[in-house]
C-alpha cells in the first residue's frame, strides 16, 4: 500500500471513529499532496509524498517558533498537535551514529578530501537519508568533517 493510499484509509478510519483533530490534519496532508499533483501534472510516488510531508513539518516548526515568540501558546499547541500526526507518516529519524556512518561512507565513495567536495558528499548522503535526517544538520557535520 502506498503512503497516499494509507493516508486515505486512515482518513476513513478517523471519520468513522469521530477523531476530528486527526481527520483535519490528514485532510490537510492529502490536500497538499493533491495540490502538488495538480500543479506538476504528475502522480506522486512515496518519495515525493514524503517530501510534501517533510515540507509540512518544517512549516509547522517555523509556525511554532513564531507563535511562541509572539506569546501565542494556544496556537503553538495546535501546530504541535498537527506535527504529532504528520510525524506518524514519516520514516524513523536516523541516530547520530547512523548519520556519521552515512557521511563516512559517502566521503569514501566520492573520494572527497576538502570542503570543495562538499556538494558531492551532500548529494550522496541526501539520497540515502531522504526524509530520515535534517539535511541542514547533516550538511554542517559534513562541512566540519571535510574541514579537518
Amino acid at each position: 500500500m502506498t503512503l497516499k493510499q494509507q493516508l486515505t484509509e486512515d482518513m476513513k478510519t478517523a471519520m468513522r471513529g469521530g477523531d476530528k483533530p486527526r481527520l483535519g490534519v490528514i485532510r490537510l496532508m492529502l490536500a497538499a499532496i493533491k495540490q502538488r499533483e495538480v500543479d506538476e501534472r504528475i502522480e506522486l510516488d512515496d518519495a515525493q509524498v514524503l517530501a510534501v510531508l517533510e515540507k509540512m513539518m518544517k512549516q509547522r516548526k517555523d509556525s511554532v517558533s513564531q507563535y511562541v515568540a509572539a506569546s501565542r501558546e494556544d496556537l503553538a499547541e495546535i501546530e504541535r498537535a498537527e506535527m504529532v500526526v504528520i510525524e506518524t507518516y514519516l520514516p524513523a529519524k536516523l541516530g547520530e551514529a547512523e548519520i556519521d556512518a552515512l557521511i563516512a561512507a559517502a566521503i569514501a565513495e566520492t573520494g572527497a578530501s576538502s570542503p570543495r567536495d562538499m556538494g558531492k558528499v551532500v548529494a550522496a548522503v541526501k539520497d540515502k537519508a531522504a526524509g530520515r535526517a535534517d539535511m541542514g544538520v547533516v550538511s554542517a557535520r559534513i562541512k566540519t568533517r571535510l574541514a579537518g
